[in-house]
């Protein structure tokens, strides 16, 4: 499986097509812009995904937190 993997990965020659295909396509300019976009995009996804992943760890502690005796009334006082 794992050679699957690295057989499919681009090698030397491919990557420096990629690279080239990437300067002829946006410009030296506009990379640095693109790069700070997909960076915002990366830290607001792994924000999004850590928020839902807090939000259903405190949904399950919250659940296991409940009392045992949760359906009975309090005594009042």
């Amino acid at each position: 499986m794992f050679t699957n993997f690295l057989i499919s990965m681009p090698g030397g020659s491919e990557w420096f097509l990629i690279i080239l295909a990437v300067l002829v396509l946006f410009g030296g300019r506009k990379i640095p812009e693109f790069m700070r976009g997909l960076g915002r995009g990366i830290r607001e996804f792994n924000d999004a995904k850590n928020n839902v992943k807090k939000e259903l760890e405190d949904g399950m502690n919250e659940k296991d937190n409940k009392p045992a005796n949760a359906g009975t009334t309090p005594t009042q006082q």
